[in-house]
């Protein structure tokens, strides 16, 4: 059965491509959020890009025909049908503006006004009317007003069924002896995913196990990583942080997601393994880092000096980092942390750089690192995947639960989306990271907060 869907502005803002996400049915865009999108137009962030580009999608609707009665959306959703048509909120004094004036909403607010909208197309229309918004607020107010509600979720996965990157498998004693023996165990029925890890465990002592990343076909193979593996003072201190090890430090993978709660040692290990491919291995050229600019809490305002000097306080948590993975001999002056971590910024082996500057870029040769990654869309996270050039590697590292963006949560941050779509890849590797190795501090805050 045909139904309309009536979209929020913050729908269109949070993916362009949601006009084609609705199959055959027909979309309604209330007129109060063209006059938002009119707001946001000219910014040149990412909701900017996006109000544009439904702003021409709706031009190019516009010559086809009249925008109030509905133009068909064939050509916009490459052969899908379906209609388009914007909708007004009609006079201040018809019964719609009535309901929301006895709940004491102010009436210029422009959410109301586009609530009055989805209430008057659903009782004019015969065909199911559905108000979808991602403001949790807002879908509550619509609730109230007896429409149906629901949240944009194209881009979304289920947080409690997302990909680990590895799992459990029991065996016998004898299998994980003849692993340990000849590095590959065969093991028919295997349903894993490329590069997924196996925690190898005898169904006799569950504490005699053993690691080994699936090769395809039915061959567990193990991992590239020594036992003993180590780069500096940094060794894995638990078997997740080993796992996530053998994919950085592996060229084949070219695309790495790292999540794991505070103090997990994501950061740490993929900086440690950047730092070991670029000056050890000689795998890459150069090292960047970048992590998205959303503030925690009240934002400080305004930051003095050029663009090196504003990136300093957001990139402090990875300067923290290198420093300690620099670590030398405080009587050296040559081995000073900061002074190191100066001169690679000199050199141009370590680059900085906001996201906002990445778009348009091609990057070659690179050990690239997006930290705190579960702040971005699933779009922008596509336009950061897709400058990589040749021998690039791409590492995203973050926690689904500590999203400080308004319109993301756990299930459809652009962190989570890309675990779970390119988990079928080759060329990709994921692992989640469960134990705090920062502090026991850090360990209880994680666990009992």
């Amino acid at each position: 059965m045909i139904k309309t869907f009536v979209l929020d502005t913050n729908v269109l803002l949070h993916s362009s491509q949601s006009l084609n996400a609705f199959q055959d049915n027909n979309i309604a865009i209330p007129m109060a959020v063209i006059e938002e999108l009119d707001k946001f137009k000219k910014s040149h962030d990412e909701l900017g890009r996006h109000a544009r580009r439904v702003i021409r999608a709706l031009d190019s609707l516009r010559v086809q025909g009249k925008l109030a009665e509905g133009v068909s959306m064939k050509n916009l959703r490459n052969g899908a049908d379906g209609k388009l048509r914007i909708v007004s909120a009609g006079t201040a004094s018809n019964k719609y503006w009535q309901q929301i004036e006895s709940f004491g909403w102010d009436t210029d607010k422009a959410d109301n006004r586009i609530l009055v909208a989805a209430l008057q197309l659903k009782n004019e229309l015969n065909e199911p009317v559905i108000f979808v918004s991602k403001d949790i607020n807002l879908r509550l107010k619509a609730d109230l007003l007896g429409l149906k509600v629901a949240d944009f979720e194209q881009e979304k996965v289920e947080p409690e069924r997302l990909f680990t990157g590895f799992q459990t498998i029991e065996v016998s004693n004898g299998e994980i002896n003849q692993f340990y023996r000849d590095k590959v165990l065969e093991k028919n029925d295997l349903k894993l995913m490329p590069n997924e890890f196996a925690v190898l465990q005898s169904a006799s002592d569950p504490k005699h196990t053993a690691l080994a990343r699936y090769s395809g076909g039915n061959m567990l193979k193990a991992l590239n990583i020594a036992d003993d593996f180590h780069i500096g003072h940094i060794a894995p201190r638990n078997k997740e942080q080993r796992m996530a090890l053998d994919l950085l430090c592996d060229p084949a993978i070219r695309l790495v997601t790292l999540i794991g709660g505070a103090g997990t040692g994501k950061t740490l290990l993929a900086l440690a393994a950047g730092l070991y491919e670029i000056f050890e291995r000689k795998h890459y050229e150069k090292l960047l880092v970048s992590r998205p600019i959303v503030p925690l809490g009240n934002d400080i305002g305004y930051l003095p000096g050029g663009k090196n000097d504003k990136l300093q306080s957001w990139m402090q948590p990875i300067f923290d980092n290198l420093e300690f993975l620099l670590e030398g001999t405080n009587n050296d002056p040559r081995h000073n942390p900061e002074r190191q971590v100066s001169n690679l910024m000199n050199k141009g082996t370590l680059q900085l750089e906001a996201l906002t500057y990445i778009r348009g870029r091609s990057i070659p040769e690179h050990f690239v690192i997006i930290d705190e990654a579960q702040n971005l869309t699933p779009h922008e996270v596509k336009t950061i995947i897709s400058r990589a050039g040749e021998n690039t590697k791409m590492v995203l590292t973050g926690d689904p639960q500590q999203i400080d963006n308004p319109y993301l949560d756990a299930s459809s941050n652009g962190l989570s989306v890309v675990a779970e779509q390119f988990k079928n890849e080759k060329i990709h590797g994921h692992v989640t990271l469960r134990k705090s190795e920062r502090s026991e501090l850090a360990a209880l805050a994680a666990k009992l907060l």
